[in-house]
C-alpha cells in the first residue's frame, strides 16, 4: 500500500489523512504501431504519476494520485479498430466532476498529468477556473518535460524510439519484438504554414501513417527507457512538490 495512491488505500487510512494536491493521470486507449499495447499511454501516465508522487512524498509533499482516466481524444482515429474516443466535451464533464469533488473536500490544487498528445486541457481549465475560483488548476505533458535528444536518436511523436524504450523498461512483457514493428514513417501536411507550426489541422491517422506509428522505434532499448524514466520522474516530482508546498495565493513571483 502506497500512501500517495488513492486506489491502494482504504477508508481507514484516508479518513485520517490530509493532502495538498491531487494528481489526475490522463491517458488514451489507442493503437501504438504493431509492437506496443493499446494501453501504452495509460501505463505511462500511471507509472510516471506514481513515481513522481513517491519522490514528492519523500520531500514531505502531501500528494495523492487519483485513478487514471483511460480514454483520450481520438477524433482523428475513428477508423482504427477499438481506438477509444472521448470527446473534449465529455472530458470537460469528467474534469468538472473531479474538481467539484476535490473542491468540496478541501483539496484546492489539481495537476492533470497528461499522457496523450490529442488531449488539450487549456480551454477547460480556463472555463472551470471561473466556476471554481478557489482551485489551482493546471496540466502538464510529461513527454515535453525532457529534450528527447538527450536520450534518443530518433524523435518520437507516437510509438517511436522514446515510447518503445519506456515501455521496454516499464512493461517488457507487453512489447513485441522490434522486428514486428513498422518503421513509423508518416506523411506531413503539404501546407507550409502547418509545417512551420503556426497553422494547425487535425491529422487523419490512417491517411498519415501505415502502421499507426509516427517515429522510428527500431533503436529503442530498455536501458534508454530506464534513464529517460528517471529523468522525467525527477522533473515531474519536483513540479508536484513545488505545487504542493506553495501557499495558496502565492503562485507568482
Amino acid at each position: 500500500m502506497r500512501s500517495y495512491i488513492l486506489a491502494e488505500n482504504s477508508w481507514k487510512t484516508i479518513k485520517e489523512a490530509s493532502f495538498e494536491v491531487a494528481v489526475l493521470p490522463w491517458g488514451a486507449c489507442e493503437a501504438h504501431n504493431y509492437h506496443l499495447p493499446y494501453g501504452t499511454d495509460i501505463i505511462e501516465a500511471e507509472e510516471i504519476a506514481a513515481e513522481g508522487a513517491r519522490q514528492a512524498w519523500e520531500q514531505n509533499a502531501k500528494v495523492i494520485v487519483l485513478p487514471a482516466i483511460p480514454f483520450g481524444v481520438n477524433t482523428g482515429q475513428l477508423d482504427v479498430l477499438l481506438d477509444m474516443n472521448m470527446n473534449p466535451s465529455t472530458q470537460f464533464a469528467v474534469l468538472r466532476d473531479v474538481i467539484e469533488t476535490l473542491n468540496r473536500q478541501g483539496i484546492h490544487k489539481l495537476i492533470i498529468l497528461n499522457s496523450h498528445g490529442g488531449n488539450d486541457f487549456k480551454a477547460m481549465i480556463r472555463e472551470l477556473g471561473l466556476k471554481f475560483p478557489e482551485m489551482f488548476l493546471c496540466s502538464c505533458d510529461w513527454f515535453k518535460s525532457i529534450d528527447q535528444k538527450e536520450f534518443f536518436v530518433n524523435k518520437d511523436d507516437h510509438a517511436g524510439e522514446m515510447e518503445t524504450s519506456l515501455m521496454m523498461h516499464l512493461r517488457p512483457h507487453l512489447v513485441l519484438p522490434l522486428s514486428e514493428a513498422g518503421d513509423g514513417k508518416a506523411k506531413k501536411f503539404r501546407f507550409k504554414a502547418m509545417q512551420e507550426g503556426w497553422a494547425w489541422a487535425e491529422r487523419k491517422w490512417t491517411k498519415v501513417t501505415n502502421d499507426t506509428g509516427v517515429g522510428d522505434p527500431r533503436q529503442a532499448t530498455a536501458e534508454k527507457g530506464e534513464k529517460y524514466f528517471k529523468a522525467v520522474t525527477q522533473k515531474v516530482a519536483q513540479f508536484f512538490a513545488e505545487v504542493a508546498k506553495t501557499s495558496k495565493g502565492d503562485y507568482y513571483v
